[in-house]
């Protein structure tokens, strides 16, 4: 089992390497060539930029038994496919009963904006939403070890 992180625009990157380490599990970061990410207890994958490379890295080289932080819904769709297990930044973990409504609202959004229309921000991050994230990684990571 690995942890494999969608790093670019990932704010729980050095949660995610800390807890990690504590379940001795290996850590992998993926970005593109215009994030740099080194971390100590982690090893870093750079890939060239361009739309979804990292995405495509990260399904390729994934195993059923990988966990995979990302908060794109697409890639999430991708690595279920695979059997992997995917939570986001704030903790949800992503399976075959919520993606397709994900994917439809990342849809919809999109249809918003190319009609002209504005969606709202996300809100500043909070402490509770990393304290979920953790307790989420750290649940998920004992509920695949306990498969192996």
């Amino acid at each position: 089992m690995r942890i494999l992180i969608d790093a670019d625009g990932c704010p729980v990157v050095d949660e995610a390497i800390r807890i990690a380490q504590l379940n001795k599990t290996a850590c992998i970061i993926l970005c593109d060539t215009s994030h740099e990410f080194s971390r100590d207890g982690a090893k870093t994958v750079t890939v060239s930029k361009g739309a979804d490379s990292v995405d495509f890295k990260i399904v390729n080289m994934l195993s059923a038994d990988d966990i995979v932080i990302t908060q794109d819904y697409g890639l999430a769709a991708m690595c279920l496919a695979r059997r992997a297990a995917v939570i986001s930044q704030n903790g949800m973990i992503y399976d075959e009963y919520n993606i397709d409504a994900l994917l439809l609202q990342r849809h919809t959004a999109k249809k918003i904006r190319m009609a002209g229309g504005h969606l709202s921000g996300n809100p500043k991050r909070t402490k509770a939403q990393d304290d979920k994230f953790s307790d989420a990684l750290a649940s998920l990571i004992k509920k695949r070890s306990a498969l192996e």
